[in-house]
């Protein structure tokens, strides 16, 4: 246990320092992080080998640093900022995960009818294709201090993406399961599975709004903080491993109703004091998360990646691009958001790798030969695509003209 430690904590200095370097020559840290994980991951050089990735004390690190980094969107939630922006944010959301379902679901649909390959595989193409991992982003978001139209729709749209990824992979996964497999999920899971953590997120939250609100010093504040965090990231996991018939919720959107509920309890004042003085726990989670995001990930699958995963990428960029700029469109956004915040929405790889393992395991009895396209597929593409979404969300923010737009509280 103790060397365990020690490697994993090695691996975050190396990926500390990579980062470092990767900010010199002015690429996002985030991606020096995610390729510090693969080469430090199980298939390379195994610093972090699956000892440490398969451990219950790991697991149960990362569902809490999760919930930290859940924070940088929920924070960001307050309502008098965002009333004002709301329908449109919704409507831009929808066109953009649909419009990816839809596209991939298409482009899918016409290739595996002339392979010979079952249709149904093509809506669950779909179904993994239009959820985001909104952590990449935000990092790029806080690494270089963006503000502006791009960075304040896509904050909220990250929560918002994921729950309508859920429901959309979840009743995809139902019909297909309950069409050719005797494993089927039941239909109240898709409920749960979006309604639960915000359902433990605003409990918790509420707890942590009560205490947070006097104004106290910050070893305090931040240890309140910390004791509320970690009571909401302990009922998220006593939900997802003992409650749970599959351990799928999603803690980063615990973190995300746990704070947006006391980010519209506390005065602005005293908001930017929390975060403040979290921040620097904020930069180790978002480190240890993304490391996690990358270890998994096999670099061999590069060379290794067929026809299928060039199309998967392509379509899905496709979809989000175009979902994007259209929503934004009849929302009349600014143009800024039109053009570039379907760039910022590309990152994909960790909600991806989870709803790729419950289609496979869904389909390794019924149909071994669909999930291993599925597993070859979606793992060849997380390794390409998040190298390349990375630097292309990273000119997103860049051509909007939203860098080092908002002061960097944590230098003040």
């Amino acid at each position: 246990m103790i060397l365990l430690l020690l490697r994993l904590f090695a691996a975050i200095l190396i990926a500390f320092f990579v980062g470092k370097l990767f900010s010199k020559i002015k690429l996002p840290a985030i991606l020096g992080w995610l390729i510090t994980g693969m080469i430090l991951g199980p298939h390379a050089i195994s610093l972090m080998n699956s000892e440490i990735l398969e451990a219950n004390w790991y697991e149960i690190a990362i569902h809490i640093l999760e919930c930290a980094v859940g924070l940088m969107i929920g924070t960001e939630l307050v309502w008098k900022r965002i009333k004002q922006s709301g329908k449109s944010i919704i409507i831009t959301t929808l066109t953009q995960s649909l419009g990816t379902f839809f596209v991939v679901s298409l482009v899918f649909g016409v290739v595996f009818y002339f392979s010979n390959i079952p249709l149904y595989l093509a809506f669950i193409f779909g179904g993994i294709a239009l959820a985001t991992a909104p952590a990449p982003a935000l990092s790029i978001v806080r690494e270089f201090k963006t503000d502006g139209p791009v960075t304040k729709t896509l904050i909220p749209m990250a929560a918002l993406d994921d729950m309508v990824g859920v429901v959309v992979f979840f009743t995809t996964i139902s019909i297909v399961a309950s069409n050719i497999s005797e494993q089927k999920l039941p239909a109240y899971m898709i409920a749960i599975v979006v309604l639960l953590p915000l359902v433990i997120g605003v409990i918790t939250g509420l707890l942590a709004g009560v205490v947070l609100k006097k104004e106290r010093k910050a070893p305090a504040t931040i240890a309140l903080l910390i004791v509320t965090l970690l009571i909401a990231s302990a009922v998220g996991f006593l939900f997802n491993n003992y409650i749970m018939p599959k351990p799928v919720l999603n803690f980063m959107l615990i973190g995300m109703a746990f704070s947006a509920t006391f980010a519209n309890m506390v005065s602005e004042e005293r908001l930017e004091q929390i975060m403040h003085s979290f921040n620097p726990i904020l930069g180790i989670s978002m480190i240890v998360v993304i490391l996690n995001l990358g270890a998994p990930l096999d670099y061999h699958l590069i060379l290794g990646a067929g026809l299928f995963t060039a199309i998967y990428i392509i379509a899905r960029a496709f979809g989000k691009y175009f979902g994007a700029f259209f929503g934004a469109s009849i929302t009349k956004s600014p143009d800024t958001v039109k053009k570039y915040l379907g760039l910022t929405l590309l990152p994909h790889s960790g909600v991806s790798l989870v709803f790729t393992g419950i289609a496979v395991s869904v389909l390794s009895t019924p149909a071994p030969e669909c999930a291993k396209i599925i597993q070859g597929t979606i793992a060849a593409a997380a390794v390409i695509n998040e190298i390349i979404a990375v630097i292309v969300a990273k000119k997103g923010f860049e051509w909007a003209g939203e860098f080092h737009q908002k002061a960097d509280i944590t230098n003040e």
